[in-house]
């Protein structure tokens, strides 16, 4: 548990969240019983949670926004009318579909953050696709965020419980020509 009560967050995480804009909106996808939900709300960020699971849904509903919704099989929900709603950061700790990437992208704003930590094989028994083939490859991640810059990249082999891990935090360009300027670096 960490200070607040909020369970393990993910070091991935909790290293990169200074990259999202003071008072920023943040979307946890697959968000769980919400403790990066609850972590980015204890620092004054509006969250919107979505989850297939009904008890994630009432976990996180005094937090901010919770959508319940299967994302493996239904369509994205969280529109403005005919735009993908945009946010801040888009936090994933869980796997992504790949049908799903290039919405998850659309979804982080201007100037945001993408935060992504996936465990593509091992002994994971929750929150595995009921399709493999929905797991994204690492050079099919990093080509998707091609537009994007990385700040952050990892891909290694953990022991306890062993599985792969692939991590990767990008910001997407401000649209007001501060793209052209070099990123800011971030030691690893």
């Amino acid at each position: 548990m960490d200070a607040h009560g909020l369970g393990p967050i993910s070091d991935w995480v909790r290293r990169w969240s200074h990259l999202v804009p003071t008072g920023g909106s943040v979307l946890d996808i697959a968000c769980g019983h919400g403790r990066h939900m609850k972590w980015f709300a204890t620092r004054g960020h509006a969250v919107t949670g979505v989850d297939r699971s009904v008890e994630a849904i009432h976990a996180v509903a005094g937090v901010g926004e919770a959508v319940l919704t299967d994302i493996e099989n239904n369509p994205w929900p969280l529109m403005n009318g005919e735009r993908i709603r945009q946010f801040s950061a888009v936090v994933v700790t869980n796997y992504l579909w790949r049908p799903l990437f290039p919405v998850i992208v659309q979804s982080v704003a201007p100037g945001g953050v993408l935060i992504y930590e996936t465990f593509s094989q091992g002994n994971e028994t929750v929150g595995k696709p009921s399709n493999p083939e929905f797991l994204l490859r690492p050079a099919e991640l990093l080509q998707s965020l091609a537009t994007m810059r990385i700040i952050g990249f990892e891909e290694g082999f953990l022991e306890d419980p062993p599985r792969f891990v692939q991590r990767i935090v990008t910001a997407r360009p401000d649209l007001d020509g501060s793209a052209d300027e070099p990123p800011a670096r971030y030691p690893l």
